[in-house]
């Protein structure tokens, strides 16, 4: 680190202290009986508690997965949690509440830090030893945190007997103890890095290190609290495998499952989107998901090319891929309209329009692609959504009445054929059709529409194709669009049937 860099992380952290000293004012007026009274009351209310002694932590009303987190912790001295809180939700300043919480108040005594690194624990443990020298509530109400000669970073012990040490992944955590008392906190934080994530063995040796070095430090007889902080950064990494061991593995999402903030008196729709913006979406479903994607499992890279004029193809159609959710902002499925064309034994993605969007959005992007079609100049096309038995009667009930009252406004007739093909597992499918074909360099995507978002969005997927990826919707639109246009001469009534016109071959 630069000279320059140390500068300003020391003014950041010296920032920090002043806020914290500033932000925690005591009542010089209060008598012995009034402050014993005031701290029996915050002890028996733990977020009263944290609302008093930590004002520039707890700038927001915690959301309720907070309170029931905080309840579990408190409730249970004997405790395995691991939490995959989305960034932006306090997973770290949370739990770090509440470990002082218990050290503060005597119920636990000795904690150990552990991350990926000494220096990382280190650093995560720099704001328990600064709180405990300059929070003058704590000090007020609890007396002197400080221990002379017992008071370095990385390592130290306040006055009242409650111990902290940080410690790096695989380093040697024996004989750790406060007096005769083994660790009866274990909090691990970030112990997954994308370096460590890409080595399998690595993993494999940082977890058995967890489970047959650090968590044996306890003591049989005293109760044991084990909190893991962490995101699922890859399909496989410590956080995924202490989950199978913990008590409980809450994952929370920047978003829930209807597309709404999970802590919305903090993050608001708006901020969130503006987050999320100018990040792809791979690094938002791996930071805010909890979903990191695979890239190159299957595509190991998307085919950009020049495609042809869409006219000179032997076959065009439109593809779509609907989804029930009448949600904008969900991380589920996505919906999503593709114009898929046929020329010399390769398939082209002239252009897509792929994201969450509600019905009626989906609906005029139907009609905006039957008409990007026709402006240029393809003199017959057909229009296919995807319609098996499971999702025929939302189409009837929804967006077939849609595209009817849609139809009216723009004054265009849209008549939909209905792709009824009994459809198996989503990665295999997408698997079979597409992967011979890609890998036959005949799956090309339009190089014209490579800074479109839709287009992105539709790259990302495609190479994220994995049997455990929770979002493939712009590959299945995109296999059945081309299972569609490769199987043309093999088509019969007896496998689709068709929505407003009659059936015709291309």
């Amino acid at each position: 680190m630069s000279a320059s860099s140390d500068k300003k992380s020391l003014a950041a952290w010296q920032e920090f202290r002043d806020n914290t000293r500033k932000s925690t004012p005591v009542g010089l007026n209060e008598t012995a009986i009034e402050k014993g009274k005031r701290i029996k009351r915050l002890e028996a209310h733990p977020e009263e508690w944290f609302k008093y002694y930590f004002p520039n932590f707890y700038t927001s009303e915690p959301a309720p997965f907070h309170k029931k987190a905080t309840k579990r912790v408190l409730e249970n001295m004997e405790w395995y949690e691991v939490r995959s809180w989305s960034r932006e939700l306090a997973k770290s300043a949370r739990t770090m509440m509440e470990v002082l919480y218990l050290t503060t108040t005597g119920k636990k005594k000795t904690v150990l830090l552990v991350s990926a690194t000494y220096d990382d624990s280190e650093r995560l443990l720099d704001p328990y030893k600064s709180i405990l020298e300059v929070n003058n509530r704590i000090i007020n109400d609890y007396g002197l945190q400080e221990s002379i000669g017992n008071w370095e970073a990385g390592e130290f012990r306040t006055r009242q007997g409650a111990s902290f040490r940080a410690l790096g992944a695989q380093q040697s955590p024996r004989g750790t103890r406060n007096d005769a008392s083994r660790p009866d906190i274990i909090l691990i934080d970030d112990i997954d890095t994308d370096v460590d994530c890409r080595n399998p063995l690595t993993i494999k040796k940082k977890y058995e290190w967890i489970e047959q070095a650090l968590i044996p430090t306890r003591s049989i007889s005293v109760p044991l609290t084990i909190i893991a902080c962490g995101n699922i950064i890859a399909k496989y990494c410590c956080i995924t495998e202490m989950g199978k061991k913990a008590d409980l593995h809450e994952i929370i999402n920047i978003r829930d499952e209807n597309g709404f903030s999970t802590w919305p008196t903090k993050n608001t729709e708006a901020m969130i989107d503006r987050a999320l913006k100018p990040i792809t979406l791979s690094s938002q479903q791996k930071e805010y998901y909890n979903n990191p994607t695979s890239i190159g499992k299957i595509f190991t890279s998307v085919v950009w090319g020049k495609c042809p004029p869409i006219r000179f193809c032997e076959a065009v159609l439109t593809y779509a891929d609907p989804a029930t959710s009448n949600k904008d902002k969900s991380s589920a499925s996505q919906k999503g309209v593709g114009v898929i064309g046929l020329y010399k034994n390769k398939y082209y993605l002239y252009k897509i329009w792929l994201n969450n969007m509600r019905q009626s959005i989906f609906v005029d992007y139907l009609y905006d692609a039957s008409e990007w079609v026709t402006n240029k100049g393809v003199s017959t096309h057909r229009d296919w959504i995807e319609n098996n038995s499971l999702q025929d009667p939302f189409y009837q009930q929804v967006i077939k009445p849609l595209i009817q009252t849609t139809g009216r406004s723009r004054k265009k007739r849209l008549a939909m054929s209905l792709d009824t093909r009994s459809k198996g597992d989503k990665f295999n499918r997408i698997e079979g059709t597409l992967e011979p074909l890609w890998r036959a360099g005949e799956v090309i995507f339009n190089i014209d529409e490579q800074n479109n978002p839709n287009m992105e969005r539709m790259a990302e997927q495609f190479v994220g194709v994995d049997p455990d990826a929770k979002i493939m919707d712009g590959p299945d639109l995109l296999e059945g669009g081309v299972w569609l246009l490769k199987n043309r001469a093999e088509r019969t009534e007896a496998t689709y049937s068709v929505g407003h016109r009659s059936s015709r071959k291309y």
